[in-house]
């Protein structure tokens, strides 16, 4: 099997991603619930783990690292906590839906939002935040890439439109996290929201939120934190704020190492990997007839994903051909992002998605190239 779904998950993950998960299965206490030897070992690797992602993210400190399950989690508690009735958000039409339902939800509770639209070819206008901007406006939320496209949003500029006008930024890192580099500080990003399981190689169910200095969010759940125990509201110090309950510390064992692979590898070493093997693809069915490749290919930066369509063709039809014929893991369909389908008027075909990791070579590459040759020349 080639398998070409790596913005859904990274597959493999480094050896000693489950090898961590092994041992703190059978040496773990629970971190944060006694002062015995095993919670002590599961507290210092959570704490560890913030520390490390505090570094990555160029966040003030590891106190304001939150664990979540998934960056889902961690958008819904981000714009739960930070916005309200009466607010106003802007975002935009490239959003997966982990953005688009917190927001629409939102609404729904008597907030407002505004979505800068994307073009014919998903590209969006910068200018638009500014036509967009209300008196009420208290944030953005936004994607640092799309998972459809792989086209790369420019946070820089959006940072420094919130902080000229005093708004909050909140990004969703999904499929940057591990891959693009992200200071929040340098960015003007307030929230970074981010998963373990994609491009920083961990196990799924590992994930959460990077917390900038000074901004306070009201707590998503609330319930047992070790702390704090006989008060009836929950404790207000980061991170315990946003952690109600057992943490998995299984989980933030792996994804610990994980993150000692990646700092041995390097991001940059990532990225360059990766995208070489999406641009080698991508020069290889750019020009097949019938094919239709979506997103940016002049931009210098761009996330590892090759998105097509073949003719007319239905997306989850051609997927599940490659994977009979060929032995090629895509992903078809709409990828919960509803609005950029809308905008490339793909709503009912949908598209294939093929999306590169680390451990993807030249030779995958090329003959998932071929599978689509083949398939292009049957039409």
């Amino acid at each position: 099997m080639i398998y070409l779904d790596n913005a859904a998950t990274t597959r493999p993950k480094p050896p000693a991603v489950g090898q961590a998960i092994l041992a703190a299965l059978e040496g773990f206490g629970n971190s944060g619930r006694g002062a015995h030897d095993e919670a002590l070992t599961a507290a210092r690797t959570v704490y560890d783990t913030r520390d490390k992602l505090a570094t990555l993210f160029g966040c003030g400190s590891a106190e304001r690292v939150c664990f979540a399950l998934n960056s889902t989690e961690a958008l819904n508690a981000a714009v739960t906590g930070l916005f309200g009735p009466g607010d106003h958000v802007i975002s935009t039409d490239r959003e997966h839906n982990s953005v688009l339902r917190p927001l629409y939800r939102l609404e729904a509770q008597g907030g407002e939002v505004d979505f800068v639209p994307a073009d014919r070819q998903g590209q969006i206008d910068y200018a638009d935040f500014e036509k967009l901007l209300k008196p009420n406006t208290k944030g953005v939320v936004c994607t640092h890439a799309s998972n459809l496209t792989g086209d790369v949003t420019d946070i820089g500029r959006v940072g420094a439109f919130c902080r000229a006008h005093g708004l909050l930024l909140v990004l969703d890192a999904s499929q940057t996290a591990g891959l693009l580099p992200i200071d929040m500080a340098a960015q003007g990003v307030d929230v970074v929201c981010f998963t373990g399981h994609k491009s920083l190689y961990g196990p799924q169910g590992t994930g959460g939120m990077c917390v900038g200095e000074g901004v306070e969010l009201r707590p998503f759940k609330v319930g047992g934190t070790g702390v704090q125990s006989f008060s009836e509201i929950q404790p207000t110090e980061y991170p315990t704020r946003m952690e109600a309950g057992t943490l998995n510390g299984h989980g933030i064992a792996g994804l610990n190492a994980a993150l000692d692979w990646l700092n041995e590898i390097g991001v940059d070493a990532v990225r360059a990997h990766d995208s070489a093997l999406a641009r080698r693809f991508y020069e290889r069915v750019k020009g097949l007839p019938g094919v239709v490749v979506y997103g940016d290919w002049t931009a210098e930066v761009r996330a590892p994903i090759v998105t097509l369509n073949l003719g007319d063709r239905d997306s989850a039809m051609v997927s599940d051909e490659l994977e009979r014929r060929f032995h090629i893991a895509t992903r078809p369909g709409a990828h919960c992002a509803p609005r950029l389908h809308r905008a490339l008027g793909t709503q009912e075909q949908g598209a294939v998605r093929f999306s590169f990791g680390y451990f993807n070579t030249e030779a995958e590459a090329d003959e998932a190239a071929a599978a689509v040759k083949t398939m292009a020349e049957e039409l």
